[in-house]
């Protein structure tokens, strides 16, 4: 992967696995593929942690063996606002030799997808990089699309309102989700948390713009794409679609928006997996 090269990994929960893991699980798989500050993460596990979680946080130690680097052969960085990093750790036998790129990576997962953005380059760049994936679903199950839509258009300013009122059902429910995707994705990549107001940002698609409390939000790049899943619940299996967008700041003069609406433009730069083929590795993860 090159400098500012933007990647995703998408882990599919495309079967039941289990509801819940345990604390006991839980520590002592953090203890295995986090040595550091083992500590404090026992501290922060009560109780139980679904089973998507505990996918979710496997996704970045799966994607460093991979890459063939044993886990202690690289860090886990992390800043005060939450933001994820990894670095290598130098090679005492090689003095001198340049530093490899850091590698910044913001997780993510709903319902039945765990997601995982990546790119590399310096540490305070790489950090800039954020996910969000939101289901088309009204939820509880047998709400309206209208009432669904006004429950969340707190989350909206009247611009983004009027873009989406006076549509067919399913075009609201793609506008709404895609809209609080994006918001989701630049919120994790400047390290806010999700009781940030989501109204206070507004994105304007149609002319290529988005702004913070009134002011131009340049520089940044969004990526936003589709993820249709086939996930077994029981004896049937259900289709769920997934609207999903990779926010990152390139620092450029203007902000872009990238649709990618066929699976060939994103086998570029998404990679799909579901839980059995990162089961089938777990063991190995600690190695």
């Amino acid at each position: 992967m090159s400098h500012e090269t933007v990647l995703v990994w998408m882990l599919s929960m495309n079967r039941e696995y289990g509801t819940e893991v345990g604390i006991p699980n839980r520590v002592q798989l953090g203890e295995a593929v986090f040595p550091i500050g083992k500590g404090k993460m026992r501290a922060q596990q009560s109780g139980f942690i679904s089973t998507g979680m505990l996918m979710t946080q496997l996704l970045p130690v799966l994607m460093m063996r991979h890459r063939r680097v044993p886990r202690a052969k690289w860090v886990d960085q992390v800043t005060p606002n939450g933001k994820h990093w990894i670095d290598l750790v130098e090679d005492p036998n090689r003095p001198g030799r340049p530093k490899p790129p850091s590698i910044g990576y913001q997780l993510t997962f709903h319902n039945s997808l765990c997601g995982m953005a990546v790119t590399q380059g310096p540490a305070s760049a790489v950090v800039n990089i954020g996910l969000g994936i939101k289901q088309l679903k009204v939820e509880p199950k047998g709400t309206s699309v209208q009432v669904y839509f006004e429950s969340l258009s707190h989350k909206l300013t009247a611009h983004e309102i009027s873009t989406i009122v006076g549509n067919p059902d399913e075009v609201v429910l793609k506008r709404l989700c895609m809209l609080l995707a994006l918001k989701e994705a630049y919120i994790k990549a400047i390290g806010q948390p999700m009781g940030f107001d989501f109204s206070r940002l507004e994105f304007d698609i149609p002319n290529r713009r988005v702004s913070g409390d009134g002011n131009p939000l340049l520089g940044w790049e969004f990526r936003i794409f589709v993820a249709k899943l086939g996930v077994a619940r029981g004896t049937q299996l259900k289709q769920e679609e997934y609207e999903c967008v990779c926010a990152f700041y390139r620092g450029t003069p203007e902000t872009t928006f990238l649709f990618h609406e066929t699976p060939q433009l994103l086998e570029n730069w998404v990679q799909f997996i579901n839980i059995d083929q990162l089961m089938a590795v777990s063991n190995k993860l600690a190695a």
